[in-house]
Parts: C-alpha cells; sequence; structure tokens
C-alpha cells in the first residue's frame, strides 16, 4: 500500500557496459527496496545511441514510484544503486554500467546545488521521452517527440 503522503516520481535507467538488462532489472529491485518506495510502473525496454559520447548502444526504460523520500534523500539512494552497480565517472557522458536520473519528482520543480527537477535534459533526449510518454503521457508533449524525432531509438519487444 503507498502511504497518503508519498510523491510521485519518474526515475530514467539505462546502462550501456555489461549485462545491460540485468543490470536495470536489480536496479528496479533496489529502488524498489528503498525506505518507503514502491515501483508502480515501468515503460518497455529502449535501444538507443549514446548521445554526445562513444561506446555501445543503451538500453533505457523509465519506472514511476512513489516515495516518502525526500528528493535529495532520494538522489542519495540512487546514487547508492549506481556505485553498487560499479558506476564511474571519468568524464562526462562515459559509458556506464548503470545510470539513474530523477527526471520528475511530485508537482512543483526543484532546484539545489545537486538536483534538478524536472531534469534538465528531459526534452532533449528520446531515450528519455519515449519511454516516459509510454506510462505518463501527461508529462510528455508532442512538440518535445517531434523535436528528438531524429535521435535513433528502438522499443525491444523482448520481456525484461
Amino acid at each position: 500500500m503507498i502511504p497518503a503522503h508519498a510523491t510521485p516520481a519518474w526515475i530514467g535507467l539505462g546502462a550501456n557496459l555489461g549485462e545491460r538488462a540485468a543490470a536495470l532489472r536489480a536496479a528496479l529491485a533496489a529502488i524498489a527496496a528503498l525506505p518507503g518506495t514502491r515501483v508502480l510502473r515501468v515503460s518497455s525496454l529502449y535501444r538507443s545511441a549514446p548521445v554526445g559520447a562513444g561506446g555501445p548502444d543503451y538500453l533505457n526504460a523509465v519506472a514511476e514510484i512513489a516515495t516518502t523520500l525526500a528528493p535529495q534523500a532520494l538522489l542519495e539512494g540512487l546514487q547508492a544503486i549506481e556505485q553498487a552497480a560499479g558506476r564511474e565517472r571519468p568524464y562526462r557522458n562515459a559509458p556506464r554500467t548503470l545510470d539513474l536520473d530523477i527526471l520528475l519528482f511530485g508537482d512543483a520543480p526543484i532546484e539545489t546545488p545537486t538536483l534538478t527537477a524536472p531534469h534538465p535534459r528531459l526534452h532533449e533526449r528520446a531515450f528519455v521521452l519515449l519511454p516516459l510518454a509510454e506510462i505518463a503521457p501527461q508529462h510528455v508533449a508532442a512538440e518535445a517527440l517531434q523535436a528528438v524525432a531524429w535521435q535513433h531509438i528502438e522499443r525491444l519487444d523482448a520481456a525484461w
């Protein structure tokens, strides 16, 4: 049961190193294990080329959660999950074993030194917009989808 004071949030998941689908499945389980957090819905799996970097294709998805965690506590929990999955940050847009981003947190914008929500590049990335539109179309404008239509992304049929 979801507590009445839980906040809805949408988390972007991605990986382009190692066993990508397994890393995303493990991340979903770890997110569900965060205190006061429940995974409500998860998009299909998508394959996309890296944006602004080289490396193998990414597998991406978006999860809708309900959480009683404060935004900063959720961010810290997600970063701990990334670290446990071997995430390294040698340079911007480096290939990664796991990437977890808070895309949206509740209805109010957040602007702190460590967290901005909505995610500042949300509307520039097909690998976020398409899975988000699948599970939360109210958060994705048709114009935003048109603006990223040139980016290569493929929805995968395989169950994950």
